[in-house]
């Protein structure tokens, strides 16, 4: 049974101010282009049955600069639609609704918990029997990635936020016993 990587964006000047970007299509800064550069020796020593990665150029750039042949571009990987809090910062957003959190309360005009978790579980579905072949790679976002993270250990989507996920960070997932675990997190 291969292993599923997580492979985060770069940065972009947007994470960088920690805004909230979802379809809003950004280019990585030079910082970015340099982190996404560093994952290529991380990943050398494997081999990929498929890699996916969203369709927002962060993305798309990152698995470039990375070294990762993307064999399919999936609008299931992009991240948490943020609705009415595109570019907004979560200090920004508190100020009005104090007691806000993505992983509970979603976000107006985009997207509730159970709809991202319904998401990426349906992403999950397509990507695991690849998994019976080898490693696959999925390039994509911070939210969106947490979720799928929390998803495949049978979490609710809001444990995701126990799961930090910080730019150019790798992570693993895989299998014991059976039992799907999280062999890596977050690593640079």
């Amino acid at each position: 049974m291969g292993e599923l990587l997580l492979v985060r964006h770069g940065e972009t000047a947007w994470s960088a101010a920690r805004r909230h970007t979802s379809y809003t299509d950004l280019e990585l800064t030079a910082d970015g282009e340099r982190q996404a550069r560093a994952l290529r020796d991380r990943l050398t020593d494997r081999t990929f049955v498929a890699v996916l990665a969203s369709p927002r150029r962060r993305a798309l750039r990152t698995a470039e600069l990375a070294g990762l042949p993307v064999t399919t571009v999936d609008e299931d990987l992009t991240e948490w639609h943020y609705g009415a809090y595109e570019g907004r910062t979560t200090a920004d957003i508190h100020t009005e609704r104090p007691d806000w959190t993505i992983w509970h309360d979603g976000c107006p005009d985009g997207e509730s918990p159970d709809q991202i978790g319904a998401r990426l579980d349906r992403l999950l579905r397509r990507v695991t029997p690849l998994l019976d072949r080898g490693d696959v790679a999925l390039v994509g976002h911070a939210h969106a990635l947490r979720v799928l993270g929390a998803r495949w250990i049978d979490l609710p989507a809001s444990a995701g936020g126990k799961l930090r996920l910080d730019t150019a960070t790798l992570s693993v997932l895989g299998q014991e016993h059976g039992r799907p675990v999280i062999l890596g997190w977050n690593a640079r």
